[in-house]
């Protein structure tokens, strides 16, 4: 397996000189810290995979916690998790092409659903008690599902609440359009201790480039990006043997990804048609929420081809990212931070409605030439073999992207345990 993974030494571990003392003496006098983290999981896996990536982190640390992850996706069981750590899964939403909310698997209206979510978070965090809310990009949860819960806690007192934005939310105008309905602005100054941005902000000054409230501002704190090579230490023995599983024989290998597949049928289908050069093998990992009859059709595009394989899913997909040569992929923030993480050539194919959030994090990164982009309107399979065919070298990605979110990220909550005891 060893061949498979990093040198360790390189991924950036939570030192326990990073705890202090004095928490250390408080946390053994008392029950553990409980952080709750929420994500409503509408659209593909990626709030679900951040928030994994951060109990997996926190479950690990010196911190002394129990961390439950309120999620609207069912996998828990399939992931490894350290002991601390534990899931509840949401009644499911999903969102549409269109931005639209409504039930993913019952029978129910938005409000019906919407209101039985809200009660169950409502209900777990009361019984629950967290020291630390951290509530994943969405200030007021979908369809302001958190409201009731946000109340809650501003009326204890005794819970400190986070929100997490990722680096880019979309183009300015619609953010600004989007958050003033949402008065999402005064949930933050009302209700949220700090924002933190797990992101780069010479990459993109979100609070700059949003023209965010000087009071909404003051709240910001960039942990940087997220190395998601720290997923190689979460691994268990069913994960890795089922990428043993897979065989993997070609010393040349390009992976196509697309997310949790909602909309990424075009892309796979566009790559199963792509001409590889010799001696590649293409592997298309079509996530768990592509439509059943786009998986079938790619089956038996590779059914045809002996240099192409079709994965339903794969617990821990950074296995087979490790392990290629280029990725042709879509620019959701996991998998592009897994890109930068692994130093991968790679070619993304970003999402541009209904929002544009994944365009301008690939330009961005485009400018620094840590990768390239093919636009939706230019996707064809002649365009991704012809990159194939490109000779690329990329420069080192950490002479240009801060990937140290998740060093800093125990750090700020070290500090966050620090001052509520103090203030008690």
């Amino acid at each position: 397996m060893n061949n498979f993974l990093p040198e360790f030494g390189e991924i950036p571990r939570t030192s326990s000189s990073i705890v202090s003392s004095q928490i250390s003496s408080l946390v053994s006098n008392h029950r553990k810290c409980r952080i709750a983290l929420y994500s409503h999981d509408t659209m593909g896996l990626g709030h679900k995979r951040r928030n994994l990536l951060i109990a997996q982190t926190l479950g690990c640390s010196p911190l002394k916690t129990d961390v439950l992850m309120i999620s609207g996706i069912p996998d828990a069981s399939n992931v490894p998790t350290p002991p601390g750590v534990d899931c509840l899964t949401l009644p499911a939403l999903r969102k549409n092409i269109d931005g639209q909310y409504q039930a993913r698997r019952l029978d129910l209206s938005l409000q019906e659903i919407i209101t039985l979510r809200s009660q169950v978070i409502l209900t777990t965090i009361k019984t629950f008690k967290p020291d630390i809310f951290i509530v994943d990009n969405v200030p007021r949860g979908a369809v302001r599902e958190l409201d009731p819960t946000l109340e809650y806690l501003r009326s204890q007192g005794k819970t400190r609440c986070i929100l997490g934005l990722r680096d880019i939310l979309d183009e300015p105008a619609s953010v600004r359009r989007d958050w003033k309905r949402g008065a999402n602005e005064e949930a933050i100054q009302t209700y949220y201790d700090q924002v933190w941005v797990y992101g780069d902000r010479n990459i993109y000054d979100l609070a700059k480039e949003y023209h965010f409230h000087p009071k909404t501002v003051a709240k910001f704190r960039y942990t940087g990006y997220l190395d998601q090579r720290s997923r190689l230490k979460h691994l268990n023995l069913d994960s890795v043997q089922a990428f043993k599983s897979l065989n993997l024989t070609s010393e040349r290998l390009v992976l196509c990804l697309v997310g949790g597949g909602q909309d990424g049928a075009q892309l796979a289908e566009t790559f199963a048609h792509a001409e590889l050069p010799p001696e590649m093998n293409g592997i298309i990992l079509t996530g768990p929420f592509m439509p059943r009859e786009v998986r079938q059709q790619l089956r038996n595009y590779a059914a045809q081809r002996d240099n192409l394989r079709v994965l339903e899913y794969l617990v821990e997909p950074t296995l087979l990212i490790n392990q290629a040569e280029r990725v042709i992929a879509m620019g959701g923030y996991n998998t592009t931070c897994e890109l930068l993480s692994f130093g991968k050539r790679s070619l993304i194919l970003p999402r541009i409605k209904p929002r544009k959030e994944q365009l301008i994090r690939a330009e961005r990164l485009q400018a620094l030439g840590l990768i390239d982009i093919l636009h939706p309107h230019q996707l064809i399979p002649a365009a991704i073999s012809d990159w194939l065919r490109q000779d690329i070298e990329l420069p080192p990605v950490r002479n240009f992207v801060d990937l140290k979110g998740l060093t800093r990220i125990p750090q700020f909550i070290d500090e966050i345990l620090i001052s509520a005891h103090q203030a008690s």
